[in-house]
């Protein structure tokens, strides 16, 4: 069994105790079911194309910064241009939890992408209730038929969707309704990254699609090597989170790279 497998398996059991705690009427009642969506597909044309992404600890990197404030490091990623949000909010094997949303939605404007296992559609009301913009569809973990499912639940709730890749093989599970596509420089089965791998993935994809490079940017070289490949978006979290002041790198990140592209 994989980790994305355990992964899984566990979001089955949590997914069901949420559901007792509060149900999907309920869940419709929160203020924030009635909000209008910020568009992370139109938000990576402008600004850095940066998402960047809050996440104490991973799988793979184990504990990477759980001493700092949410709305600390969201905000900061908003005022130097970060184009869009992502946050954890899995629980048992990335420290997260919806309430990171719920306590920085109402004091930033960029888009908010809620970066979980997505399985079963009481987590898209749950999204919803949260104050998300986007919801992650992983490919390794759905078929065709649950993409294309939870992609028009998404859009009935006034939900974008990014739908994330890594083999040849997944490409199957691209329809034309999904707002945006990632493509993850990162194995989920072994963790391990291959850039290029991505590119030529993304070469596949339809022209018009929004492509976003997802996990393993560990440098200004390998951000520019991207987006001279013709990314849109550029989802970065560790990069940032190892620091003791994930603001202030992101900051730094942004100035070296207007620098290096007005060279």
């Amino acid at each position: 069994m994989t980790i994305l497998d355990t992964i899984i398996e566990r979001k089955k059991e949590e997914v069901e105790a949420s559901r007792l705690k509060v149900s999907v009427e309920e869940l419709k009642n929160s203020g924030f079911f009635g909000r209008k969506n910020i568009s992370l597909k139109e938000s990576t044309k402008s600004r850095s194309g940066i998402i960047a992404e809050f996440k104490r600890q991973s799988p793979s990197k184990g504990i990477i910064n759980d001493h700092v404030s949410p709305l600390e490091v969201v905000s900061a990623y908003e005022k130097f241009e970060a184009s869009g949000i992502s946050i954890l909010t899995d629980k048992d094997f990335f420290g997260g939890s919806s309430e990171d949303i719920l306590n920085v939605r109402n004091h930033i404007n960029i888009p908010i992408l809620r970066k979980d296992f997505m399985i079963d559609e009481y987590q898209f009301y749950e999204a919803k209730s949260i104050g998300a913009d986007v919801i992650l569809l992983i490919a390794s973990c759905l078929s065709p038929a649950q993409v294309e499912e939870f992609t028009d639940l998404s859009h009935e709730l006034g939900l974008e969707v990014l739908l994330e890749i890594h083999t040849e093989e997944e490409l199957k599970h691209y329809n034309s309704k999904v707002d945006l596509v990632g493509i993850n420089n990162r194995n989920l089965k072994d963790f391990k990254v291959d850039l290029q791998h991505s590119v030529q993935l993304k070469n596949l994809l339809p022209k018009e699609t929004v492509s976003v490079a997802e996990s393993g940017i560990y440098s200004i070289k390998d951000f520019n090597y991207l987006k001279e490949k013709g990314f849109d978006g550029f989802l970065m979290g560790e990069y940032f989170m190892k620091n003791k002041n994930p603001g202030k790198a992101f900051e730094e990140f942004i100035s070296v790279q207007k620098s290096n592209f007005e060279s």
